[in-house]
């Protein structure tokens, strides 16, 4: 028999990327909350690369710092490399990336999570979802207890019925030979949810003392301090280096002739891999063309000897693995000190949740992270904190909260999964984003911070700091309209410096910071009256001129995106009764249940002749609602 443990608003099930982003934001918003996890040593644990940001990845620790949350603070504390990506092309996909320090990444994350007011963290199994009246009411553990709340977020990542597979060995598991979470997945089932199979892997860890550097090149991080947290302490960082190497054909040779053993490829797994982060065998056999591939020997803390060997995720037998790594220049004498394995694990189907991740059949149910068919920390986190906020939001008894395409990457990627699923792990690229423009890693806070403000997540001295800063980026603006930059030859000389044509005659600042070759660093050469400003502000700034004619473009493109958008479409609609409707899309429109027009015209089997009936009938809708008809 079970016995009453306590009472809460908010409960969280699992304390990885997901877990930590939604108990903070519950608590942070007043509700009092509890999280529940397998293992207390494994708060925020990173049992893949310990890296965040890149490519979109980037975007979303912006967006979830600018919203309030933790990852971006937490990254830079306990970074020991930040570079840079994508310098060369435009703002839009310029992108950080920080090797962080394993271990204190967890540890500090713990320490906020045991530290933050409203937040209990206690180390439970939980076993089952108590609903009630399709509501749900608590959750029951594995030793008897049982714990009531009003909202239950599911963010258990990938130990639903976890297997880790090693060749020919596999065995019931989480990551890091973790125990997985077997009974939860059969009470998510009986709950009616339709569940999935994923799998996802990760490369072996080697010994550093093993390892010859002088024949890899050198990968340091930038000499310029960046920061993900727009209100981040971090003034100064030491910094130690990745290094570069590649595979060759002796290892190809090596992964052709063990295919045989490959638990991918002789049946074992049986769960649908990541297209974007392929195993080697994977990558040898589909890119069979290629002569090598990248390798990239990272850091996982300054406190150990293990280094990741990105590029190289296998589950191919130690023996293999071992091989494989000696063939490769500077590991011909490595020592591996945890071996590769891949992991299955059931996740919920997406397209069941609302864009506020809660259950579309259980009310104050919500999953988020790796459960909702998504690969990466920062896309756990993302949905993390929106699945937080709206548990909040939900028992205060206000509206829920989400987040448009054309405002957050967070929004594009929540769209994407409940508009149209996903069919492997889901993995955010820039690519994925239509207003890419609009939605830079630079201006995540002009575009949320203050509705993290207004949802009581974004607390009054951070805001105030973002008013200041913008403030500042829209006065420099205006004074760049009004400073007029004199003919002359000072000048002319700079001009001729950045290969750019000659004044005719005196021409407003502005103008000259339009041109694609001078920036504003270079005008503030000249012996001119500038305001000292830091370098976020003055990049911001050239960002804001130099792209202006693109933005506005976009600006007019999300202006039509948001009358689609803003076409609401009730639960209660009977798809099947809107004559001229093709079969197929009143099928899937009662599935989906889409909440707009917008999201409606996204769903796969939806033609733009169904959008057109279906506005004709909103509009009849509306008439005989008013009477006009």
């Amino acid at each position: 028999m079970g016995y009453h443990a306590g009472d809460y608003d908010v409960i969280i099930v699992g304390a990885g990327h997901a877990g930590c982003e939604a108990a903070l934001a519950a608590a942070r918003m007043g509700c009092k909350t509890l999280v529940l996890t397998l293992n207390l040593d494994n708060v925020a644990l990173m049992p893949c690369n310990p890296a965040v940001g890149g490519p979109a990845k980037s975007h979303l620790v912006k967006e979830i710092d600018a919203l309030g949350g933790q990852m971006g603070l937490n990254t830079d504390l306990t970074a020991i490399q930040m570079r840079m990506l994508n310098t060369g092309k435009g703002p839009a996909v310029h992108a950080l990336r920080a090797q962080a320090d394993k271990l204190k990444y967890q540890n500090l994350m713990k320490k906020t999570l045991e530290s933050q007011i409203n937040l209990d963290i206690k180390q439970l199994l939980v076993e089952e979802i108590i609903v009630e009246q399709e509501k749900v009411t608590g959750v029951v553990t594995q030793i008897g207890a049982i714990f009531t709340a009003k909202a239950i977020i599911v963010t258990t990542g990938t130990y639903l019925k976890g297997r880790i597979i090693i060749g020919s060995v596999h065995y019931p598991g989480g990551p890091n030979s973790q125990f997985p979470a077997v009974n939860l997945s059969d009470s998510l089932r009986k709950l009616g949810l339709e569940l999935g199979r994923f799998k996802t892997g990760t490369p072996a860890r080697v010994d550093q003392r093993s390892v010859d550097f002088s024949k890899m090149t050198i990968q340091p991080g930038d000499q310029r301090v960046h920061n993900f947290s727009f209100i981040s302490p971090v003034k100064q960082r030491d910094q130690v280096p990745c290094w570069l190497t590649y595979t060759n054909e002796t290892t190809h040779q090596i992964i052709r002739d063990n295919l045989h053993r490959s638990p991918l490829y002789a049946g074992i797994i049986e769960g649908i891999g990541p297209r974007y982060c392929p195993s080697i065998e994977d990558k040898v056999v589909r890119f069979a063309d290629k002569l090598q591939h990248q390798i990239f020997i990272e850091p996982e803390g300054l406190d150990t000897y293990e280094m990741y060997v990105q590029g190289m995720s296998t589950s191919l037998p130690p023996d293999v693995q071992l091989l494989m790594l000696r063939s490769i220049p500077g590991l011909e004498n490595v020592e591996i000190m945890r071996p590769g394995y891949a992991i299955e694990y059931d996740y919920v189907v997406p397209t069941q949740l609302k864009p506020s991740l809660e259950c579309k059949q259980i009310k104050g149910l919500y999953t988020a992270g790796q459960i909702n068919g998504t690969s990466g920390y920062e896309e756990a986190a993302a949905q993390g904190i929106i699945a937080g906020i709206n548990a909040a939001l939900q028992v205060k008894g206000k509206e829920p909260f989400t987040l448009k395409r054309s405002e957050a990457y967070i929004g594009v990627l929540i769209d994407d999964l409940v508009t149209k699923g996903t069919n492997e792990p889901y993995r955010l690229m820039t690519a994925r984003a239509e207003y890419r423009l609009l939605l830079r890693q630079d201006n995540a806070d002009h575009r949320l911070t203050e509705l993290g403000y207004k949802i009581g997540l974004v607390t009054e001295e951070r805001y105030k700091k973002y008013n200041i800063k913008w403030d500042l980026i829209n006065k420099e603006i205006e004074r760049l309209k009004s400073l007029t930059i004199p003919n002359n030859e000072e000048t002319a000389n700079l001009l001729i410096k950045l290969d750019s044509s000659e004044l005719s005659q005196p021409t407003p600042a502005i103008n000259l910071v339009r041109r694609p070759e001078v920036g504003i660093k270079d005008l503030r050469q000249l012996s001119l009256d500038f305001t000292p400003l830091q370098d976020e502000i003055i990049e911001e700034v050239e960002v804001e001129i130099k792209y202006e004619g693109y933005i506005k473009k976009q600006l007019a493109q999300v202006e039509r995106f948001e009358k689609l958008e803003g076409r609401i479409l009730s639960e209660d609609i009977n798809y099947n009764e809107i004559k001229g409707l093709s079969a197929e899309a009143a099928q899937k429109l009662a599935k989906f249940l889409p909440t707009s027009i917008g999201q409606a015209s996204r769903i796969s089997g939806v033609s733009p002749a169904d959008i057109s009936v279906l506005l004709i009938w909103l509009e009849q809708q509306r008439r005989k609602t008013s009477g006009g008809e």
